[in-house]
């Protein structure tokens, strides 16, 4: 994972205030059907190679916000399974120790699919594969990767990583890669490539060869403008939300947006609590700190910071956690009395966003996208199984069958396909 989550799932494990129509209501019947029927895509969910094992996987409802029986619950259709890789060094020891990270993720995806629970999901690679998979009544997988940082200075890798199934792949993270900028560099303004690397920019043409989609979400806006003047094919943004509402790096401001809508590709828009509402986000999680901290003080116990607990062993580790259990257990009043005055980023403010996109760039450039088990969930959608939220928000606001259908997963198909369709004219060129 990104970072640590005890506090996030802590949180998350209280009851949902999240209003609602009543069930059985005609809203939320209307909702329903709409729901069942078309294809749900989520384009980020991360993933801990840990559970992918033969004793702890995702056929089992472990405590992760994706996994088979929340998917079920929530009728996710498809999830997009994130091979994700930290900024490190620029250096072959830490290109080798990057790649080896990546390649663990794509084995335990293939894991799942092929020998955990091929009898439940599938991978996919194209959108016939997808359609074929929800026809079967199968859950699907699909890959992406976060931050090229793996493929290292050899552009062979971007084919290795196709053929195991890499449908989108960023070329930076949190941090400048050898191939481009990322949006971190709005912090100081100091910059590597002023864009992307001689080295990125063949990256994207390799990756208009192969058929694989290019992901924007991460990298800077200089770097972002030229991918979109070089790449031949329409872009992507994974996981990323409209900066107009709110001012945060890792959002797309009005100019790129445009950029989407003249080259036909899709924005995903991010379910990540802090992207949606920086503000109200701050404001709440600093209130349940507080709480914790409190509770801590009088228990004799020290709520530590999360890179603190990185530095603790394993052993220390556990106890920190079972310790700081019951400081969220002691808490749970306070918290729940806080969620009914000052409540978290909810499903609400999160269409707020696609409201904005689609009025911005329109319907057909926007889609949907948690980043569940990376820092993603917000009140309402805080995992896979309350996945219909959405939907039921996005009824409630007009949207029709046919919009929901293009914001569920037709647009990102749609752009799938013309990927697809220009990596196979470069071929035969």
């Amino acid at each position: 994972m990104k970072f640590t989550t005890i506090l996030l799932l802590s949180i998350l494990s209280f009851n949902s205030i999240y209003s609602q129509d009543k069930e059985g209501s005609e809203m939320w019947e209307k909702a329903k059907a709409i729901h069942e029927k078309v294809i749900t895509i989520d384009t980020h969910d991360d993933i801990n190679v840990n559970n992918f094992t033969t004793s702890k996987n995702y056929t089992q409802n472990l405590n992760t916000q994706i996994n088979l029986p929340k998917m079920m619950d929530g009728c996710l259709d498809v999830a997009w399974f994130i091979v994700y890789t930290g900024q490190g060094e620029l250096n072959k020891t830490g290109y080798a120790a990057a790649y080896k990270n990546a390649i663990s993720k794509f084995e335990a995806i293939h894991r799942l699919t092929e020998e955990i629970a091929p009898d439940k999901i599938g991978l996919a690679t194209s959108s016939t594969e997808v359609r074929k998979l929800v026809n079967e009544g199968k859950l699907v997988a699909m890959i992406g990767v976060e931050n090229a940082y793996p493929i290292g200075e050899d552009l062979t890798n971007i084919e290795k990583f196709y053929d195991l199934g890499a449908r989108y792949m960023s070329l930076s993270h949190n941090g400048h890669s050898q191939f481009s900028d990322s949006n971190t560099g709005e912090k100081d303004n100091v910059w590597l490539h002023n864009g992307l690397s001689d080295l990125g920019k063949e990256a994207i043409s390799e990756m208009n060869r192969l058929g694989i989609m290019i992901d924007v979400s991460h990298p800077s806006k200089e770097a972002i403008k030229q991918m979109f003047e070089l790449s031949k094919a329409p872009l992507i943004a994974s996981h990323s939300s409209a900066r107009a509402l709110c001012d945060h790096s890792r959002n797309l401001d009005d100019d790129l947006l445009e950029l989407f809508k003249e080259h036909g590709g899709v924005v995903q828009t991010v379910a990540f609590s802090a992207y949606v509402n920086t503000d109200k986000h701050n404001a709440y999680y600093a209130a349940v700190n507080a709480i914790y901290n409190q509770e801590g003080k009088d228990s004799g116990f020290m709520v530590l910071s999360r890179d603190s607990i990185r530095g603790l062993d394993e052993a220390e580790k556990a106890i920190y956690e079972q310790e700081y259990s019951n400081i969220v257990n002691r808490s749970s009043k306070k918290i729940k009395e806080l969620r009914q005055t000052n409540g978290p980023v909810d499903v609400s403010d999160y269409v707020d966003h696609i409201d904005y996109l689609v009025e911005k760039i329109g319907i057909n450039h926007v889609g949907i996208s948690s980043d569940f088990d990376g820092g993603g969930g917000i009140e309402g959608w805080r995992d896979a199984s309350e996945t219909f939220n959405v939907t039921l928000e996005l009824v409630k606001r007009g949207y029709s069958e046919e919009e929901i259908a293009k914001l569920w997963g037709e647009n990102l198909l749609r752009v799938l396909d013309e990927v697809e369709a220009v990596a196979n004219q470069i071929q035969k060129s």
